[in-house]
């Protein structure tokens, strides 16, 4: 088994620069995944892991092989290169090199009657990653990311997602190709804003929909607020007008779920 202890390593340097820039990952194909837990949730969601790192301090390559049940390449790591590498203490000492997907909205697979959540160019990893575990918890059809500022393989968003990257169907594309894929789909789209609305809990969310949602700065687009079935808003009653984009998401998300009967 091949072992590394230095992290001056050129392959061990790369693997930062997978870590810190986009376009490294871009070009490569490739990024990284740190945790356990992590790792196991992206091989349910059917991600190629290619190699795998680990600490035999804190994990042992039996529990490496139990942990992948398949062929992957594995390399023993220094605690040198663990620090090096890992954004958390927490994470049993094992991190993944695995193959990136292309979110198209063509491999979608929807079910009936599905809900979907749409998140308008959302730039914080912090509010991705909220909207990812919320769509887990909710266990909806797909989320659907418009004009994405962020790249979702990003470290920052793996991490705040805490392996829901893995776990959702994602999608990403124009406003104006996901409205029409909306469209040609016949799902009804209601969206949050301020302009022209009416409350949330009025609407029928029983049949296809797709619940979209913009920045707190400046809210959604007016393309979409052209075309929605219906522009809805959550009644605020205090001083301020919106919400952190991931609460605001949640709450129209377990209403259309109370609806469904849960």
């Amino acid at each position: 088994m091949k072992q590394i202890t230095s992290s001056q390593n050129p392959f061990i340097k790369s693997l930062v620069l997978l870590q810190e820039k986009s376009k490294n990952r871009k070009q490569s194909g490739t990024f990284l995944i740190e945790g356990q837990r992590e790792i196991e949730l992206a091989l349910k969601g059917g991600f190629i892991i290619e190699t795998i790192l680990f600490l035999p301090d804190l994990i042992s390559e039996k529990q490496i092989t139990k942990l992948t049940n398949q062929a992957v390449d594995l390399i023993e790591i220094s605690k040198e290169v663990y620090q090096k590498l890992a954004y958390r203490d927490t994470t049993e000492g094992v991190l993944a090199i695995a193959k990136t997907k292309f979110f198209l909205l063509s491999d979608l697979k929807l079910s009936q009657n599905p809900l979907i959540l749409v998140a308008e160019a959302p730039e914080k990893p912090g509010n991705i990653g909220a909207l990812l575990r919320t769509a887990d918890a909710a266990n909806l059809d797909a989320v659907i990311i418009a004009n994405p500022k962020s790249d979702l393989y990003s470290p920052n968003i793996v991490r705040s997602s805490v392996g829901c990257l893995f776990t959702n169907q994602i999608a990403t594309g124009t406003t104006s190709e996901i409205i029409t894929f909306l469209k040609e789909n016949n799902i009804n789209f209601y969206c949050a804003t301020l302009q022209n609305s009416t409350s949330y809990h009025t609407q029928n969310y029983t049949t296809p929909t797709a619940l979209v949602v913009g920045t707190e700065a400046t809210g959604l687009t007016q393309e979409w607020r052209d075309n929605a079935t219906q522009n809805i808003i959550i009644p605020m009653q205090g001083e301020i007008d919106s919400m952190n984009v991931s609460v605001a998401a949640a709450i129209l998300i377990f209403e259309a779920k109370r609806q469904r009967g849960f």
